[in-house]
């Protein structure tokens, strides 16, 4: 027993000795996984990763040169993330609404994109706090939560979103910083990330859409989902046709949006479409989805095998 006791006492005090050494101000030291805890100056930490400039998507927005490009991806696999960030473009939409992609294919996607240097951005199955801390956890570059309805909505994800002071956002994944190059330590994360990250909330409901005068100011992007937008205010998409009052819709989200200072996105089903957008103004365009897209790619190349002439196609999801 006075072995024991003795031990104890001799782990305890090595223990003490440990976290004198590696502590900082607040008495606590976070590492990084597989390194060496390492104490870093206020200077150091300055000089060190900045988060922002590893947010290509976020880049793009500060130097205002041109709209952000991206591409949906609703099919699962890391493979096709990796196809779908080497084609150019600036972003991702990793759909864990309506696309086959659960958290641990989202897990997959989001290193996979990051590593190639292009923003993985999530889209939440639905607005709730802990699917805003998984998506972010897993190191996304951003978030999109469908279907706001109120203004009180658009705060609760926010406010999910954000560390404290800011918001209520839980610190502890070891995951998230893998996806920033160079990759931050934790505590440089967490003071980093509220500034760095983005929150975006899709205009797609009639609610939101009275409300938008009041939500922009809110995000980081007001993002529009014309299907939805165009069945909740009783004027759908029918075989690609937008009715006037849909447009009208969209122009004035777009208006509310710049007047508040932040940045407009929207849903494109093709390339055509995305340049008219992008001509009119808008920051941030979905070009295609990797699923509209592969099944184009294979109708048309086996029509034009067969011979057969192709129709026009129309615009879809």
């Amino acid at each position: 027993m006075v072995r024991t006791r003795t031990a104890v006492a001799g782990a305890l005090q090595t223990f003490r000795i440990c976290i004198s050494r590696h502590s900082g101000p607040s008495g606590l030291y976070h590492p990084r996984i597989g390194q060496p805890p390492r104490l870093m100056s206020s200077s150091a930490m300055a000089a060190s990763a900045n988060m922002i400039t590893s947010n290509r998507l976020k880049q793009v927005f500060l130097k205002g040169e041109r709209p952000a490009m991206g591409f949906w991806q609703m099919i699962p696999g890391a493979n096709v993330s990796r196809i779908l960030a080497r084609s150019g473009a600036d972003w991702v939409m990793v759909d864990c609404e309506h696309g086959n992609i659960d958290d641990a294919a989202m897990h997959d996607a989001v290193p996979a994109i990051a590593a190639l240097g292009v923003s993985p951005i999530v889209r939440l199955p639905d607005i709730r706090p802990w699917m805003v801390k998984r998506a972010l956890d897993s190191g996304a570059h951003g978030i999109l939560v469908p279907l706001i309805r109120t203004v009180e909505e658009v705060k609760s994800v926010v406010a999910a979103a954000k560390f404290p002071p800011m918001g209520t956002r839980g610190f502890g994944s070891p995951i998230a910083v893998q996806n920033f190059h160079p990759e931050p330590t934790l505590t440089e994360y967490l003071q980093q990330a509220n500034e760095s990250l983005l929150t975006m909330v899709q205009i797609e409901t009639k609610e939101a859409l009275d409300s938008v005068e009041e939500i922009a100011p809110l995000v980081d992007v007001v993002f529009i989902g014309p299907f939805d937008l165009g069945n909740n205010i009783g004027h759908p998409i029918i075989n690609g046709k937008m009715d006037v009052e849909l447009d009208e819709a969209i122009a004035r989200i777009y208006q509310a949006t710049v007047a508040a200072g932040k940045k407009c996105g929207i849903f494109c089903t093709g390339g055509e479409q995305a340049k008219k957008y992008a001509d009119m103004g808008f920051h941030m365009i979905n070009v295609a989805t990797d699923f509209t897209a592969l099944q184009g790619a294979m109708v048309s190349t086996l029509a034009i095998a067969q011979g057969k002439a192709q129709g026009d196609k129309v615009a879809s999801y």
